[in-house]
């Protein structure tokens, strides 16, 4: 249950900052006061700040559950290689080999770091 309230943080933190990404994509603009409606109207701007609140909730339900220096780099690096993977797969960004890399080291790190803790 500990790992599933972690894999679901990394889950809300990164769909959040892909929404997020989406709001910022023109014809979207940054909600603002001066336009109010069209703030409004930019819906992946607010479900992704809604994710990010739920992905906080989550992360301190992780952190009742497992040690701080588990639960945090597990979180971080998770969102860093989701986030990573779907800016190849829905923005088509550039994913070059030192970022497979990069991920690879990362997760190697990460399962290092959490091997006592199962």
């Amino acid at each position: 249950m500990k790992w599933l309230v972690l894999i679901l943080g990394i889950a809300s933190n990164a769909s959040a900052s892909v929404l997020i990404k989406m709001a910022m994509i023109p014809p979207r603009k940054f909600p603002s006061l001066s336009a109010p409606m069209a703030a409004l109207q930019n819906w992946p701007f607010w479900l992704g700040l809604g994710l990010y609140g739920i992905a906080f909730l989550l992360y301190a339900a992780a952190l009742a559950r497992l040690p701080l220096n588990v639960a945090h780099p597990v979180l971080t690096a998770g969102a860093v290689a989701t986030v990573a993977m779907c800016s190849v797969l829905i923005f088509r960004e550039p994913f070059h080999w030192t970022t497979a890399v990069g991920i690879g080291l990362v997760i190697a790190g990460v399962a290092l770091i959490t091997a006592r803790v199962a």
